[in-house]
């Protein structure tokens, strides 16, 4: 069997390593990189990258397992301390409940990562596959979108750690969990994202690509002088069209497969970015009337904890839906290209080829999920309107209670 060279080797490592430059990507090892790279330090990157494949690494997954572990049993104590014991307390109700909805959602969406590591990685495998086809200009544009807010993003969360700091070891600990949980929950959703980018990119490439058999299309209808050409022209444009369907087919089942693996952890992301953007206004409006905190700010890892949480969350969830929602958008941009063809074309064959493309678009319906939960401008828009419709009740609330306050105030006692 053929052995390539020492040199040739290092040849190969050398052009490896010229690929993975900031912002000019040129395969999907590169672009996922410093996605790949938080992960590990996580411990959410069982895998080991092989050439073109993913294996499982058993030393990673034992480190990966012994990091859950522990993760697990300091969340049950946690628990144990602010139901039980009574060792964490908090200020008022709101303050408990949210800190109940964070940590069981943050624990919930660690297990499940934890769980579906192996079909994580054959998800990878699969989206590296399809996406080989790109070219180098894609992954270009692509990783100027994803180094920059993977960068930004983790470093942002990095910059809070100093706000762990405390006087109690036991306070230091509880900062930490939450900030694990923070990370890893960034860090899931932007592994989602990244993933829906790519196959956006797969959909506009499949999309490009039927534009350019489009033109040859309008362009190669058989004349007197042409109908040799033709007769040779025609079994390429089938087989182009043949290839195109086929790429279309995969890429519809890797979103179905996206749609599966990440759609728990997902909905439950949806429903923590919720409760945290409601409770952080809830806080806030309640300070500015009673003058007084609702919670104890001292147990929270965010600097200027009102601005940057509902910030953070907001973003986040904004990018996440914009991902989705321009990935729609491509996979239906193809269906309005094939009936474009479709028109352009009087051979036949292409269009049996392309009616049955057709019916292949509509049977697959290519939209970003959770659980039957469509991530897209209708989800961000039914948050932000049940988010103002609460805080307008309870501003009308705390409204009332003030006007009644103030006629209490003046009734005198004869």
């Amino acid at each position: 069997m053929f052995r390539p060279s020492s040199k040739f080797q290092e040849r190969a490592k050398s052009k490896v390593r010229k690929r993975w430059r900031l912002f000019h990507a040129t395969d999907f090892q590169s672009l996922m990189l410093p996605c790949f790279i938080f992960c590990r330090i996580l411990g959410l990157f069982p895998y080991k990258i092989n050439g073109s494949n993913f294996e499982t690494s058993r030393l990673r997954y034992i480190l990966s397992s012994v990091i859950m572990g522990l993760f697990c049993a300091y969340g049950l104590s946690v628990l144990y301390e602010i139901d039980i014991s009574g060792r964490i307390g908090f200020d008022g109700v709101p303050g408990s409940l949210q800190a109940h909805c964070y940590f069981l959602l943050g624990t919930f969406i660690a297990i499940v990562t934890y769980i579906l590591s192996g079909a994580r990685m054959r998800l990878l495998q699969t989206v590296m596959e399809i996406s080989a086809r790109l070219p180098p200009e894609s992954y270009q544009k692509l990783s100027r979108i994803i180094h920059t807010k993977d960068i930004i993003g983790f470093s942002f969360l990095l910059s809070q750690i100093p706000n762990c700091r405390s006087y109690n070891m036991s306070d230091i600990l509880y900062k930490m969990f939450a900030m694990y949980i923070t990370l890893l929950v960034f860090q899931m959703d932007m592994l989602y994202m990244n993933c829906v980018c790519v196959l956006k990119a797969c959909f506009q490439r499949i999309n490009h690509n039927l534009m350019n058999l489009r033109e040859l299309v309008v362009n190669d209808e058989p004349h007197l002088l042409r109908r040799i050409y033709h007769e040779q022209r025609n079994p390429f444009l089938l087989m182009e069209l043949k290839a195109l369907k086929k790429r279309h087919l995969m890429v519809s089942d890797t979103v179905q497969m996206l749609n599966v693996i990440f759609s728990l952890q997902l909905l439950a992301t949806i429903v923590m970015t919720f409760a945290e953007v409601t409770f952080s206004l809830y806080f806030y409006i309640a300070q500015m009337r009673e003058k007084i905190p609702l919670i104890n700010l001292d147990k929270q890892i965010w600097y200027a904890y009102y601005i940057t949480s509902i910030t953070y969350y907001s973003i986040k969830m904004a990018l996440i839906v914009w991902a989705c929602e321009t990935g729609k958008d491509q996979a239906v941009a193809i269906g309005t290209t094939v009936h474009d063809v479709l028109i352009s074309t009087s051979d036949k064959q292409i269009k049996d080829e392309l009616q049955l493309f057709s019916l292949q678009i509509l049977h697959r319906e290519n939209t970003f999920s959770a659980k039957g939960l469509n991530v897209d401008a209708t989800l961000l828009t039914a948050i932000v309107g049940s988010i103002t419709t609460y805080l307008l009740i309870l501003i009308q609330f705390m409204v009332t209670a003030h006007i009644c306050d103030g006629k209490s105030s003046n009734v005198t006692v004869t």
